[in-house]
Parts: C-alpha cells; structure tokens; sequence
C-alpha cells in the first residue's frame, strides 16, 4: 500500500507539482500528515524539493504552505516512456536501413561514449581505468578491479545501463560495445554478464599477460588508478 501511495504522490508531483501536501491529499484522499511522511523520504532521497509558495497562491491566513515537484533525479526514476519512444525509433531505423543501420548506429553510438579515452598511457590498465571514467559519465557507473586465479586481468563493470529497457530488443547494443572496448584496449574482451539478461552489472573481463600485471587499487567514476607496473622500465 506504501508504494502504491508513494508512485502516486510522485506521479502528482510530475504532472501537477509545484504543489501542497494538502492537495495531495485531497486528491489522493489521504491525511496531509500521510503525505508529510512520504515528501519527507523523497526530500531526504533527494528526489522532491520544496519551495515556498508566492504570493499569489496563498489563500486565507496563516503561512503559506510549501510547494513540493520533483528534481532531476526524481524524474529520471519514473517509467520508461522515453525509453519505449527509443525502442519505437530503433524499431523504424531496423525498417528502414535493415540491421547494418542498427549495428552502424550502435556503433557509433560507444565510438561517440569512448571518444578520448585512447589519449594518455597505452597500457591496458590505465586505458581501462580511462575506460570506466568515460561509461561514468554516460550513466554506466562503471568501475575496474583487477582480479586474480585462473582469469587474470580486470573485471569492467557497469552497474547501470541508462539503455537496457532498449538493449533487451536490440543486443546490438551490448556487442557494440564488447567490439569498442576490444579495438581501443587493444585485447580480446570477454563479456561474463549483462544487466539485461538479469545480472547485477554488465561485467567484461580484460585479460593482461603477466607482464602487463599492474598492481593498483579499485577505481571507479573515473578515479585515477593506482599502480605499480612490474618490469616496467624507469
């Protein structure tokens, strides 16, 4: 019942916000004290914000009430409405140009995400990290740990994808980028999970020869790794 009444309060806020506690109530039927307690977990999750009201939209005496609507990230956790207009538009350009358009445009697509990352260091590990830092700031909330026993290397891992609702028709979108981060590591990439087919992260295992071992830290959002390469020269 909890989350029955707290998805309506943030549909009110969407479609009719800013409003009042009390016109929530009004029209969802329950006490303004009701309404208090779930504007209060969404202000704390930082998913509503309130406001007071103008001058013009204070009625009687008394001080004013405040005005609640929601934020940018209360927003990007409503439906997939956008995301069914993507799949629609991938649907039409698979009509169109055939499934090379959809491959060429998935393509692009991490070619455009990844733009950059090759400048710096050309080992593979500070490319990974170079890697993550760049899926971050698409949405991904990429991280690279390296890993030991019998799968040497380092595990990417996106704890988010901002296109999976998308992904789950069009896996051009997934191989696209299994095929990007290959060619800019440098190496053979192997996916072990994807967010689509129910798993917690998409996880890409980078291998590294022994040579190629660093020894550095979890990095994650872009965070420079830290590391000590062995054999290499000074």
């Amino acid at each position: 019942m909890d989350r029955h009444t707290r998805g309506a309060i943030v549909q009110l806020l969407l479609e009719s916000g800013p409003i009042t506690a009390g016109e929530i109530g009004d029209q969802l039927g329950i006490s303004a004290a009701g309404v208090r307690r779930h504007l209060d977990a969404l202000l704390e999750a930082g998913e509503a914000q309130s406001s007071a009201a103008a001058a013009w939209q204070h009625n009687g005496r008394g001080r004013p009430a405040r005005r609640y609507r929601l934020t940018a990230a209360g927003r990007a956790k409503m439906g997939h409405a956008y995301d069914d207009l993507a799949v629609q538009a991938m649907r039409q350009l698979r009509e169109i140009g055939g499934d090379d358009a959809v491959r060429t445009f998935a393509r692009r697509r991490i070619d455009s995400i990844l733009s950059g990352v090759t400048e710096g260091a050309d080992d593979v590990a500070p490319t990974v990290d170079r890697v993550a830092g760049a899926l971050t700031k698409a949405g991904y909330a990429a991280t690279a740990t390296q890993v030991s026993g019998p799968l040497h290397g380092i595990e990417l891992c996106q704890h988010h994808c901002p296109v999976s609702h998308v992904a789950k028709e069009f896996p051009e979108l997934c191989e696209a980028e299994r095929e990007a981060f290959a060619e800019v590591l440098g190496t053979h990439v192997q996916r072990l999970a994807t967010i689509v087919n129910g798993d917690c992260a998409c996880t890409t295992h980078v291998p590294l020869h022994q040579e190629q071992q660093p020894t550095f830290q979890r990095t994650a959002h872009g965070a420079e790794a830290t590391e000590t390469k062995q054999g290499a020269s000074t």
